[in-house]
């Protein structure tokens, strides 16, 4: 049975109109003749799209209860009893409830394609896995439901559902996207230009990957080799020496003429005796590639030249740029062309920068010769047809035993650069020469003197075996060389895994790059029966269904199995692949020591809090419970009769201590929030004075000088919390200052660095003339569970549980802002609150 196509429309954001673009397609094929049937829409309540199914065929959605609420599904197993042609399904990205069918509706789409039913289906741009991490440092929203890049690139047809963001947010002004009560704050919040800017400019660019991807596998599939330039790629050679800083920055000048082109860098691991590899400058390149927003690649080959160029053709590079040779000028006369110079004549239309450094020609190497190529075998033929002649003739007069020593001299020479058979040939060919011209009778192969027949004898054994000898010296140097080259990519290997940096899908594109394979895939599963194995991630194209499709096949574990396509590896390749699979062994046990230790970590501080709470609740809410307890009891004493002013007081002791017991709670609260990662701020902009009025809530407002000014440019912040860290901070400074003013004094810049992350700020100062802080304990200060004159919790030393600085650090963090402290002039402390301007776009 033929598998269905999936065609999905793909927007940047909810509302720009997939689902009705969807509808409107369907319509026209439902015209056409086309069975169409609808599994599932949500139309999230907009008149428009309801309006667009029409008298397209609905399918019931199933009903399934979960947590005393029933949600609505797709009906798989009915979709398939029906067997339309073609199937809607919105929002792939879906995570159904327990209980469906499937754990994601993306693979109820995967069940219905191989089904041979054609699927149409949505996708918004934030729940590409791949972009997840991108959208929430845009929007601040983390995404809980994603699919994997490589089951969306399936997809026989993508369309880019795109509109204007100005048009986007009138849309949603009007009330055609949200309820008219969410709107103020959809516009505000995710819905903002800069938001929707970004986003799209995501879609874009991940779609026209995804039309590159189309692109390549055409050419390949109509066997066209030429280079379409469709996209600027610079590609850099890097031989890792010092040079390759001074190459990079270059090509990054030339990739910043053009805008969306791409920088890669290539090593190629010495493999011919050359010894040029720098570990330390290769790490600083990649570093500086990494700040270019470049990427690195390690591609294994016996040819330098040939690897760089055969890897800037499969990636598409329009340009490439390497550095000028580091040999002496008169060595190239009397040796074979550099890797340049092969590149700059192979290069075909890719362009090359062959760019001047100051190490170029300043630096000899010596060529390691041991590799044997046909080439080389051929010369030493030749020689052994042609030496033994010359040397023959050049002797003259000589007599045999100096004639015999020149010829051995020849005979090792044509060792040394056609290997074992020519040099035999020449052995042969020389003892004949020799018996011939120099042993008497001369001009005959009798040889009349016993003592001349040993001669040649042993001629011909020493020229033999000093051949075999230099044979050998050449295998162990072609083994030492393909070891060293070996090492040099376990040690990129070995380096992933200390750096941290490598995952599953990095590890993948080095083993593409390093064998130059089409297409890699990790397959898992158990059992001698590869039908249930299943691909868990890919790169590169056509990827292997099976492990049975796959052109080699390396067995990692019980459950891993490694498939390549593009080309069979020879056995001198099959070591290394088995290393690359030890890697992916260590990288994910690696992952699994990361997950315990973060997992333990947690469980550490939920010990501390869990311990810290129950001391809380034994003194400090203890005390405010046992006020709150008398003056309730006082009150309610039939015998006893209060003045108002007595009534008064106790009332106010009540609502005291319940601000007490309030603000302990809270604080509790937000720790453990903050402890399990689950605040996510909604950012927007605001200004200091709007906020200082809800923070000064509860705090002896007479004792607080505020000094702000009415014009001060807005922040980028999350009100709510930015309210807490204030007043946390404010409330601190009271207690611990019971004597002295509180000053509260805003400014653009300050004393401290005007800039986050290179972004323009803001700083708020809380200053103090307490008793102030110890330099060295004020990173300890802003601990959980620390109060000032102590050093862990204790029933002394003040009120509190020691969370309000801990609180306001994080929640300041999370808001993309720094907390710090110093020493107020005089004596005191001031603390220092430092937020991002808001400029009206998304900081990224």
């Amino acid at each position: 049975m033929a598998r269905g196509i999936l065609r999905i429309f793909l927007g940047a954001a909810p509302g720009v109109g997939k689902t009705y673009t969807m509808l409107e397609d369907a319509r026209a094929q439902a015209a056409a003749g086309v069975d169409v049937v609808a599994g599932i829409i949500l139309d999230h309540g907009r008149a428009q799209t309801r309006a667009q199914v029409g008298d397209l065929e609905v399918l019931p959605t199933i009903r399934i209860p979960y947590r005393d609420a029933d949600f609505e599904e797709l009906d798989v197993d009915a979709l398939l009893s029906r067997r339309p042609t073609l199937a809607l399904v919105d929002e792939y990205a879906h995570t159904n409830v327990p209980g469906s069918t499937n754990a994601k509706r993306w693979q109820d789409v995967e069940q219905l394609l191989a089904a041979g039913i054609d699927v149409y289906s949505t996708l918004n741009v934030q729940h590409l896995a791949s972009l997840g991490d991108v959208v929430e440092t845009i929007t601040g929203v983390h995404q809980q439901e994603t699919v994997p890049d490589d089951i969306v690139r399936r997809a026989e047809q993508i369309e880019l559902v795109d509109i204007p963001p100005e048009l986007l947010r009138q849309r949603l002004s009007v009330g055609n996207v949200y309820a008219k009560d969410k709107v103020d704050a959809a516009l505000t919040n995710y819905f903002r230009l800069g938001n929707l800017t970004a986003l799209r400019e995501l879609a874009l660019l991940w779609l026209a990957d995804r039309v590159e991807e189309g692109v390549a596998h055409y050419r390949a599939s109509h066997g066209i080799e030429t280079n379409w330039p469709t996209r600027e790629r610079v590609v850099v050679g890097l031989t890792g020496g010092p040079e390759g800083e001074y190459l990079l920055r270059r090509a990054a000048r030339i990739l910043s003429r053009v805008s969306g082109g791409q920088l890669l860098a290539v090593h190629v691991p010495r493999s011919d005796g050359v010894s040029g590899d720098a570990p330390a400058a290769l790490e600083t390149q990649r570093q500086l590639l990494t700040d270019l927003g470049g990427t690195y690649h390690s591609v294994g080959g016996e040819d330098p030249a040939a690897a760089l160029l055969e890897f800037s053709r499969n990636i598409g590079a329009t340009q490439i740029v390497i550095g000028t040779s580091r040999r002496k000028p008169l060595l190239g006369f009397f040796a074979r062309p550099g890797v340049g110079a092969m590149v700059v004549r192979n290069a075909g239309d890719i362009d090359v920068h062959m760019v001047p450094h100051p190490l170029g020609g300043k630096a000899m190497r010596v060529r390691n010769r041991g590799e044997l190529n046909r080439k080389r075998v051929i010369a030493g033929f030749v020689l052994a047809a042609a030496l033994p002649v010359l040397v023959q003739l050049g002797t003259g007069n000589l007599n045999l035993q100096t004639t015999m020593i020149i010829q051995l001299a020849a005979t090792i020479a044509v060792a040394l650069v056609g290997g074992l058979w020519p040099a035999v040939v020449a052995a042969v060919w020389g003892t004949l020469l020799l018996n011939y011209y120099s042993a008497p009778p001369i001009g005959t192969l009798t040889i009349s003197d016993p003592e001349n027949l040993l001669a040649l004898a042993i001629f011909l054994l020493v020229a033999v075996a000093v051949a075999l000898a230099v044979d050998q010296s050449a295998r162990r140097s072609r083994e030492a060389i393909r070891a060293g080259a070996e090492a040099a990519t376990l040690s990129e290997l070995a380096r992933g895994i200390l750096a941290s940096q490598d995952t599953v899908q990095v590890f993948l594109e080095q083993v593409r790059d390093h064998f130059a394979m089409t297409s890699v895939v990790l397959f898992s599963g158990s059992g001698s029966d590869f039908s249930s194995w299943h691909a868990d991630a890919s790169v590169g194209e056509n990827p292997p269904a099976s492990p049975e499709a796959a052109q080699n096949v390396e067995e990692i574990s019980e459950r891993w199995i490694l498939g390549l396509n593009g080309r069979v590896l020879p056995a001198s390749d099959r070591r290394l692949l088995s290393a690359f699979g030890a890697h992916l062994m260590a990288l994910e046990q690696r992952e699994t020591l990361t997950q315990t230790q973060r997992e333990n970590k947690m469980l550490s501080q939920d010990n501390k809090i869990r311990t810290s709470v129950l001391r809380a609740v034994s003194h400090d809410l203890r005390t405010p419970l046992a006020g709150i307890k008398l003056s309730v009891s006082s009150l309610r004493q039939n015998e006893v009769e209060f003045s108002p002013a007595d009534e008064a007081e106790l009332l106010a002791t009540i609502e005291h201590y319940t601000d007490r017991m309030d603000a302990l709670v809270g604080n509790l609260l937000d720790m453990s929030r903050l402890s399990a990662e689950m605040v996510s701020p909604v950012m927007g902009a605001i200004t200091w004075l709007e906020v200082l009025p809800a923070a000064f809530h509860g705090v002896p407002t007479e004792r607080i000088r505020t000094e702000v000014p009415a014009n001060m440019p807005p922040i980028e912040a999350d009100p709510g919390l930015l309210e807490r860290v204030i007043a946390n901070i404010v409330e601190n400074a009271v207690k611990y200052a019971p004597d002295s003013f509180i000053t509260v004094l805003a400014s653009v810049g300050g004393s401290g660095s005007a800039t986050i992350d290179g972004h323009p700020a803001s700083e708020l100062r809380v200053v103090d003339h307490g008793k102030g802080v110890p330099a060295g304990d004020v990173m300890a200060m802003f601990k959980p569970f620390q109060r000032l004159d102590d050093v862990s919790y204790g029933p002394q030393g003040g009120t509190g549980v020691g969370l309000g600085l801990a609180v306001a650090k994080g929640f300041t963090e999370i808001m993309g802002g720094v907390l710090e402290a110093e020493e107020t002039p005089g004596g005191g402390l001031t603390m220092i609150i430092r937020l991002p301007l808001s400029t009206g776009i998304v900081r990224t």
